[in-house]
């Protein structure tokens, strides 16, 4: 069974093609600048072998149907493909970033869930119309074969009432849906699943934080199996910081900026989601940069290093008493999988928790899954590296039996 998973940006186009009978990545590519004079385009074959080849180059692409042709040629030219035609997928699995209350598993493709999805468009109009134009124009490509949506809002579902709703006046929920939807779902649920299979146990039985960092940022309390609360909220902005934007906040300083600086509603956007996190901290959003700032003895830097691992520190404290017992918690994404001191600055300290990471393990980066805790450490720290394109391949392969 061959799955092919499409992300589709409103300028690009990413996909992967499986192989489910043993989760190998057949190919990969990204197609980005569409729509723009000269659009880029990446391919690889057998991305994971020795013996895998890489395709990169510069043309126009006028918009993702075109975009689509391509990657299709790509996959089945003799020399850059791995399948005869395209009619040896089986099926595609989009990522669809807001699913609201609608959807609570990965769903085929209908024309009704178009319209759910288009209904959604509001509470992330910068992902959930980008995701529709990569569907309707796989549709139109591959006649036929199903689609799958697959969102990064579902795993957050189970989130009980006290833990999405806001304090704020009940009509604003019934009528607009305003309430914590959470997002990074796909995977939060991965790493949860790999977590259960490193400690050769079943997922109902554990209770996790998982911390998914990278440029976006978010933590997830997992109950038996099930999210119980997540650190983002209506929108992705909400939470621990991030590369670029400011996690919480106090609503008020929107008012102090409007009224002190009459900075309107675009302004303050900006400023939240491209101007904060890391970013307006110390002037750059990559969390390598900071660090290598930090060693430099740049003060700003060492300040965002040390806000930056302590919302993950009070994040950990809240979901420890949100869950009563904790079994472990598991650190994933391009910072967490790879950062000793961003892990050994976010487990500082919490010994008292039954908390304590060990120096030496913590050190070892080597791209797999493992244990940093100390001996002495009752709650295991985990480093899983995560692969949300192969949860969205399985939740496809699921839904179509």
């Amino acid at each position: 069974m061959k799955i092919l998973v499409i992300n589709t940006g409103s300028s690009s186009l990413k996909y992967q093609l499986f192989f489910m009978d043993t989760s190998e990545v057949l190919a990969a590519g990204l197609i980005e600048k569409i729509g723009e004079s000269s659009s880029v385009i990446t391919h690889r074959k057998h991305p994971y072998r020795t013996d895998g080849s890489k395709v990169s180059k510069e043309q126009a692409i006028t918009g993702h149907k075109a975009a689509i042709s391509i990657m299709i040629d790509l996959l089945t030219d003799k020399n850059t493909g791995v399948i005869e035609t395209k009619k040896d997928i089986t099926a595609i699995g989009h990522r669809v970033v807001h699913g609201g209350e609608a959807f609570h598993e990965p769903v085929v493709i209908d024309q009704d869930v178009i319209r759910a999805i288009q209904e959604h468009a509001p509470l992330a109009p910068l992902h959930n119309p980008a995701n529709l134009i990569g569907i309707e124009a796989c549709q139109e490509s591959f006649p036929g074969i199903p689609q799958v949506a697959v969102f990064d809002t579902a795993f957050h579902q189970t989130i009980p009432p006290r833990a999405f709703h806001y304090a704020i006046e009940h009509e604003l929920y019934e009528k607009y849906k305003v309430r914590r939807y959470g997002f990074h779902g796909t995977s939060h649920k991965y790493v949860a699943f790999q977590t259960a299979k490193f400690l050769n146990t079943t997922l109902d039985t554990l209770n996790l934080i998982t911390i998914h960092l990278g440029n976006g940022s978010s933590m997830a309390a997992i109950q038996n199996g099930k999210c119980i609360d997540t650190s983002m909220g209506m929108t992705p902005l909400e939470g621990i910081v991030m590369g670029t934007r400011s996690g919480d906040i106090d609503p008020g300083i929107l008012f102090f900026l409007a009224n002190e600086l009459k900075m309107n509603i675009a302004e303050l956007d900006t400023l939240l989601n491209k101007k904060s996190g890391l970013k307006g901290l110390c002037g750059t959003n990559d969390m390598r940069d900071v660090l290598e700032k930090r060693k430099a003895k740049d003060p700003k830097a060492s300040l965002a290093f040390d806000l930056y691992a302590y919302r993950i520190k009070k994040y950990i404290g809240a979901y420890f008493a949100a869950l009563g017992k904790l079994d472990a918690i598991v650190f994933t994404g391009g910072i967490g999988e790879n950062s000793s001191d961003i892990r050994k600055g976010a487990c500082e300290n919490l010994e008292a928790l039954g908390i304590s990471i060990s120096d030496g393990l913590n050190q070892i980066n080597n791209g797999q899954s493992r244990s940093i805790h100390s001996d002495d450490g009752k709650v295991k720290i985990l480093v899983i590296p995560t692969n949300e394109e192969l949860q969205i391949a399985k939740g496809t392969m699921e839904v179509i039996g």
